[in-house]
């Protein structure tokens, strides 16, 4: 059992309470938790719309005011961690990344007991359909490479909006506050080597490839934000720097 939690700050727009809906009436072993992250507009009204039918399987946290996409989605683990699921994740509300992928990301953890996180790697190669805005796609490899160089892992996509997490793995990584509310996925990377050292890390870490991944409208990521990245990264890096230190 897999509970996939999404995280939702004014989705009223871009939710599809039907391709939910379906998805769940065909996967009897995913369970939803959406984390309405103090929404001005009707996100809530749609929420529940997905809730009504679907017996036991979707879950709704409502917080009062917004937190920010990494302690929405913090909230939303800790909170899933309740229930007897082996694995949870966490997925963009606009469904970039489509939910049968959900299946191909477990899948590696099924093959291969060892593996405790997956991530959704957006490559664009034959046989893909991954579309990217070229204003977002080149900005973002060059970001990757600074991450992955932070990390001292091949880390290709570090903020694909999908992963996966074997329980244990995530009871420890999403237990304290994260210190950005948007690169809270490099901070999850530095927790599991904080945790398990660098090589057993690339070890337990798996990135997916995906066959499927659009750009859905407009970035929650306002503009003004790019700038501060370098900076983000750097706070991140000394945070973490005792454990990101070359071996």
């Amino acid at each position: 059992m897999i509970l996939i939690v999404v995280p939702c700050y004014n989705e009223a727009q871009r939710l599809q309470p039907d391709v939910f809906r379906s998805y769940l009436t065909e996967n009897s072993e995913t369970l939803f938790l959406f984390v309405d992250d103090g929404s001005t507009d009707r996100t809530l009204e749609k929420l529940h719309s997905i809730e009504t039918g679907t017996g036991d399987r979707v879950f709704i946290l409502a917080l009062p005011h917004n937190h920010g996409k990494a302690e929405a989605i913090r909230q939303g683990v800790l909170q899933g961690l309740q229930h007897p699921v082996e694995q949870l994740g966490f997925w963009d509300a606009d469904l970039a990344t489509p939910l049968p992928a959900i299946a191909g990301l477990t899948g590696v953890m099924a093959a291969d007991p060892a593996v405790k996180m997956v991530c959704g790697a957006r490559v664009q190669r034959l046989g893909a359909a991954i579309h990217r805005h070229w204003y977002r796609h080149y900005p973002g490899r060059i970001i990757a490479t600074s991450i992955s160089a932070l990390l001292g892992l091949p880390v290709y996509d570090s903020q694909c909006g999908a992963k996966v997490f074997a329980r244990d793995l995530a009871e420890q990584i999403f237990a304290e506050p994260f210190l950005s509310r948007w690169l809270f996925d490099v901070e999850l990377f530095a927790r599991t080597i904080r945790l398990v050292g660098r090589h057993q890390a690339a070890r337990i870490i798996h990135e997916y490839p995906l066959t499927h991944w659009t750009d859905i409208g407009t970035s929650k990521i306002s503009p003004a934000y790019l700038p501060k990245i370098p900076f983000e990264l750097w706070r991140i890096h000394r945070h973490y720097r005792q454990h990101l230190q070359r071996p």
